[in-house]
């Protein structure tokens, strides 16, 4: 099994560009279903979690064309299963995103129940209540989500009882080819909410508001093909400009817009860092500084991301002062803490808030990333010790960051992928 390896302490300074989000596109592939033309979509990042859902499509008919680098033309017209097993959604819970899809233009949908979910207690609820409101009848046995509808799903006003980004998701796409007018209240507020609006407006769907907490959808009966390109991945700009940040050192990010990071942007900005931005590019210069510790508290957007509290835990351990970073959004989030403090990091955890009281240095030691912001955070604090990381079940990372050690490197980094042979 392969590792990353690091030999930190170098700041990173040069220019990289960001890839396509992995968030926008998975929903906006899920909702290639919705149309039996073909679909063109650019600035497909080349992820493990965008395999994993071509695969599911492929599975269900699907066929591909790769035109060129991150363009993909997806044909939906073939589709003869709706079936998506749990082989396949275990190792993706935005799998499910294919349940609103199937069912409003097939009427007919079986997929798994995410891997370790039980239903009432985690969000999978929020997507079944939604079909139900819609007309769907729904029945869960063995493990899978059987989902008919009977003619056309019915438009309905849906109030989420929390925001749900992909319930959010689920609900727009269905609602899309449903009859009347749905109207979505405590909607998600993402730009990758409002990707996926973009583009379903762009193949002939009907939706307004979505970027505020009330979205309505006036139901078409189909939708045509046509060609959209996907929104560039805030999650991953802000990794990297946190990353050079942790490094005292300079980075110039392109193909992203500031306007959809600017939570981060804010906290950068406290921890001393100079913030310089573009309509598509952001600079961070911390002019060879260590960074000063700064507050972080989750919620959903336009508030700061969860997405980005793990690479802000790996910041403040070695900034300056002591900081609370709390996370509202989900619970046992702070496995990397314990991976963290293998590398000398200073962390007292109190329930869903850590406190982090900064070192001068971190060192590096064998560590093992438990999730994907987890190993991003793990990469960060790497770059950043003294001495050689290795990061151990970087499967994690691969799922959303395309390329990580070649964009390190093109900044500088000493960081490389290596077999378990080669860390003997």
């Amino acid at each position: 099994m392969n590792k990353l390896r690091i030999k930190g302490g170098i700041p990173l300074k040069g220019e990289i560009s960001i890839s396509g989000a992995k968030n926008a596109a998975l929903p906006i592939m899920a909702a290639t279903l919705l149309t039996d033309a073909p679909v063109t979509l650019s600035n497909i990042p080349h992820l493990n979690d965008i395999t994993t859902l071509l695969n599911l499509l492929g599975k269900l008919g699907a066929e591909f064309t790769f035109n060129e680098k991150s363009h993909i033309q997806i044909n939906t017209q073939l589709i003869k299963d709706f079936t998506a097993p749990y082989e396949m959604v275990k190792t993706m819970r935005a799998s499910i995103l294919v349940l609103g899809p199937l069912l409003a233009r097939y009427g007919k949908a079986k997929v798994s129940l995410p891997g370790g979910c039980a239903i009432g207690a985690r969000p999978v609820d929020l997507h079944i209540n939604a079909m139900r409101a819609l007309g769907a009848d729904i029945t869960i046995e063995n493990g899978y989500i059987y989902a008919k509808s009977h003619g056309r799903l019915k438009g309905a006003v849906v109030v989420f009882d929390v925001v749900t980004v992909t319930g959010t998701e689920n609900l727009l796409m269905a609602a899309s080819l449903a009859e009347g007018t749905t109207m979505i209240k405590n909607a998600a507020r993402e730009p990758e909410i409002v990707n996926l609006a973009d583009f379903l407006n762009t193949l002939g769907a009907n939706i307004q508001g979505a970027g505020t907490d009330t979205i309505i959808i006036e139901g078409v009966k189909t939708l045509h093909g046509g060609n959209f390109h996907v929104l560039s991945d805030r999650i991953e700009a802000g990794t990297y400009l946190t990353a050079a940040a942790c490094t005292r050192g300079e980075i110039t990010i392109k193909n992203i817009s500031p306007n959809i990071l600017e939570s981060v942007l804010l906290k950068l900005s406290e921890t001393g860092a100079e913030m310089t931005t573009g309509k598509d590019w952001i600079q961070l210069n911390m002019h060879g500084n260590r960074p000063k510790a700064v507050d972080v508290k989750t919620a959903p957007y336009p508030a700061f991301p969860t997405d980005m509290q793990a690479q802000f835990m790996a910041l403040n351990t070695i900034a300056e002062g002591t900081s609370t970073i709390t996370e509202t959004i989900f619970e046992n989030r702070f496995m990397h803490a314990l991976e963290l403090q293998r590398m000398g990091a200073n962390i007292r955890l109190e329930g869903n808030t850590a406190v982090c009281t900064g070192v001068e240095k971190l060192f590096g030691a064998p560590v093992m990333a438990t999730d994907l912001r987890a190993s991003a955070s793990l990469v960060l604090a790497g770059l950043a010790a003294e001495g050689e990381t290795l990061i151990e079940r970087i499967y994690h990372i691969d799922r959303g960051y395309e390329c990580i050690e070649e964009k390190c490197r093109s900044l500088g980094a000493k960081i490389d992928r290596v077999s378990e042979q080669d860390t003997l």
